[in-house]
């Protein structure tokens, strides 16, 4: 959970995770669709999907035990080097490195290395001096130390130096180049898309929509959507193509009845605005990949944050104005 994502932001999803699923038996019956539920809000849904898999695979050929072996810890779904390196370390004390954000920036400072280190040769150099440098014996805590270093003191901007117990050490503060460290890419400009979503509502039920095995949010339920290139772009102005969009990707036929609510989100990658227009059924019946779900129960479906906040808009108008 801790992979991309601040500790403070885990906590309360850690605590609800394992009252659900006390072991790895018990996350290894429940279905992907309990799973992703329980994971929503948190982002970055394949390493839910993975916990899942790994658990499975637990039961299967590891006699219901995490392995304490290195190699057999990173063979798991969703188990990386850095991660492999943490559990080995912290929790079975091997000798094991481990080199998330937190210890790159440190080591990048500290040893004051020039090469890009998101780069292989740059992530090769930064392994290298986190294996060399691992204290044999101790690797757990000094692990630990090294991640509370970086997220507590040797900040991305703003780093802590008089407070830092190393800061005796740091070439990149003796040579003034703390700002620098680590040097990586310089970032892109952040995409803007505008989405339009219809909400198609009858007798208290709505129409959803599966996302597809691949890409972002797989396996997730979504309201019909088509994608704009440019932002901000108006129902109005864009009605006829959408209309002619949703019939071509879910064989709906629609009439705009005005907008739900606009909902701004910016993914890790991209910025959307999505536009919820209610929208009233001209078919007898929907699609192959449109579900009818009720409005009551769509806490029940794993959603992203925008369509979770389209479907909180929803059912507060359902229940505040009897729209159906």
């Amino acid at each position: 959970m801790l992979q991309q994502t601040r500790v403070d932001a885990v906590i309360p999803y850690y605590e609800r995770w394992v009252r659900r699923f006390p072991s790895l038996r018990s996350l290894a019956a429940a279905s992907e669709r309990d799973v992703l539920t329980l994971w929503e809000g948190l982002g970055y849904y394949a390493r839910a999907r993975n916990l899942r898999r790994a658990a499975r695979r637990i039961l299967r050929d590891f006699d219901g035990k995490l392995p304490s072996d290195l190699d057999a810890l990173h063979s798991l779904p969703g188990i990386g080097r850095y991660t492999a390196g943490a559990i080995a370390s912290i929790a079975f004390d091997l000798d094991a490195a481990a080199l998330d954000g937190n210890i790159r920036r440190v080591l990048a400072r500290v040893f004051n290395i020039g090469a890009r280190a998101d780069s292989a040769a740059g992530w090769q150099k930064l392994w290298q001096l986190a294996e060399l440098n691992l204290p044999k014996g101790n690797a757990g805590d000094y692990n630990q130390a090294l991640m509370d270093l970086g997220a507590t003191v040797c900040l991305p901007r703003r780093p802590r130096c008089p407070a830092c117990p190393v800061r005796e050490l740091c070439k990149a503060r003796r040579l003034g180049t703390i700002d620098r460290r680590p040097l990586l890419r310089a970032k892109k400009p952040t995409p803007r898309y505008s989405l339009l979503a219809a909400v198609v509502t009858r007798n208290g039920r709505v129409l959803l929509a599966k996302r597809a095995a691949g890409g972002l949010l797989r396996g997730m339920w979504e309201f019909p959507n088509v994608r704009f290139g440019a932002p901000a772009e108006s129902a109005g102005g864009a009605g006829s193509t959408f209309r002619t969009a949703l019939e071509r990707a879910y064989g709906l036929r629609v009439r705009l009845d005005g907008s739900l609510c606009v909902i701004q989100h910016a993914y890790t990658h991209f910025r959307v605005s999505v536009d919820a227009h209610r929208c009233k059924l001209l078919t007898a019946a929907p699609g192959p990949h449109v579900h009818w779900v009720k409005i009551a129960e769509l806490p029940r479906y794993p959603m992203g944050k925008v369509d979770r906040q389209i479907a909180l808009r929803l059912a507060s108008a359902s229940a505040g104005s009897g729209w159906r």
